[in-house]
């Protein structure tokens, strides 16, 4: 891994130094490499102009790039335990806790347990369903899908679920096929720290270190082949310690002009 920014190697060493970073930090000190690859911020101007939009690039051995990670705010970002869940999901760094849930068992975990404002975090429900039970994937018409829902809370803006890919179901005696999750199966979704105004933007990123829970449920309706029990709902909730973010400047001798 190695990064690419506008500023000196100065800046660069001294920037590495306070936050012990231990992988390549380039100097791009013309922008030559950010007008490649089409990311210079046009809007920047003073010491900031010439400041790409910051995001990340995976590209592998023959150099093709393969997959991209960029936000349209400029204050969000990717964790880096974020990317690599979704690149190579063996090597993510969780943090799980099993929870009681009727007719099921559920693991929940999350891609960073420390964050900073503008994060984005992959919040995940392991759910394991015992054989020969089913339950309904989105989709499903007529029947209740299972569903995760979250607690709107201020200051987290939440993206879409993603659910896995579902299985289609014969029921020989109504010959009708629908769509559903059986087995182990893994739900995700991904939540941004941060806050859309840009007054309460700057007070995010000079505020002390604070904990928030993110709340929510799993509704569903498990099924046999024979038997459909109640639709019911499981309590979920992630915690994240979030802390403020560096707002120091390199010294004065080497800052850009």
């Amino acid at each position: 891994m190695a990064a690419i920014s506008y500023d000196s190697p100065a800046i660069l060493m001294d920037f590495a130094n306070r936050h012990q970073i231990q992988f390549p930090l380039l100097a791009d000190a013309d922008s030559t490499v950010i007008r490649s690859f089409k990311l210079l911020n046009a809007d920047a101007k003073g010491m900031t102009k010439g400041m790409a939009h910051p995001g990340l690039f995976y590209v592998n051995e023959n150099g093709v790039i393969r997959e991209k990670y960029f936000e349209a705010k400029y204050s969000d970002r990717f964790t880096a335990n974020n990317v690599i869940g979704k690149l190579f999901p063996e090597l993510a760094q969780e943090v799980s806790e099993s929870v009681e849930a009727p007719h099921l068992r559920m693991t929940l975990s999350q891609s960073d347990s420390i964050v900073v404002p503008g994060s984005r975090v992959t919040l995940m429900a392991e759910v394991e369903l015992p054989p020969n039970v089913h339950v309904y994937a989105p989709g499903a018409k007529g029947y209740r899908p299972i569903q995760l829902v979250l607690t709107k809370l201020g200051g987290v803006e939440s993206g879409p679920v993603s659910y896995p890919n579902s299985k289609m179901l014969y029921f020989e005696p109504i010959q009708e096929q629908v769509p559903v999750f059986e087995g182990k199966f893994r739900i995700t979704q991904d939540v941004t720290i941060g806050v859309s105004r840009a007054g309460d933007g700057v007070r995010a990123l000079l505020s002390s270190q604070k904990n928030v829970a993110i709340v929510g449920e799993l509704r569903y309706q498990v099924c046999t082949s024979t038997l459909c029990f109640p639709p019911t709902s499981a309590p979920m909730r992630w915690e994240l310690k979030v802390e403020p973010l560096d707002v120091r400047r390199s010294p004065g001798d080497i800052r850009h002009k």
